[in-house]
């Protein structure tokens, strides 16, 4: 951070929750999402690694890649404790998704979709993405 400042760096948090547990907190999670680690993802730790970043790029490692639903409850966390901007990533089923992220985020938490895109092999076409983006800016 001294080197190139947090108005530079991207954060970029892996999150899933314990094996079993589908209620329970969400950890960082490492080595291609294999490895726990102890940082739980709440208020306190969004709010200290915020001090050292722009902006975070999260992971629903759970639902990453399946197109089956975002994770709502991880949307709704990053919405009201995330100190700098944040975008999640992470089982986009829909353009429904895009509105959802929003309300559950309260309009503090973008999106980025992936393989759900048609140009990626998904059903959700980019044009759309863009024409949902432009009718809500």
């Amino acid at each position: 951070v001294d080197q190139i400042g947090k108005d530079r760096l991207v954060l970029d948090l892996s999150c899933r929750r314990k094996v079993g547990d589908t209620t329970g907190p969400y950890f960082v999670v490492t080595d291609r999402w294999q490895t726990y680690t102890d940082v739980e993802v709440n208020e306190e730790t969004l709010k200290m690694l915020g001090g050292y970043c722009a902006e975070f790029l999260v992971h629903g490692v759970e639902n990453e890649g399946k197109r089956c639903g975002i994770l709502e409850d991880l949307v709704q966390l990053l919405g009201k404790y995330s100190p700098v901007p944040v975008t999640y990533a992470g089982g986009v089923q829909g353009l429904d998704d895009l509105d959802r992220v929003k309300t559950l985020g309260n309009g503090n938490v973008d999106l980025t979709i992936g393989s759900a895109l048609d140009c990626f092999g998904g059903d959700i076409k980019y044009d759309d993405v863009v024409a949902w983006h432009k009718k809500e800016n």
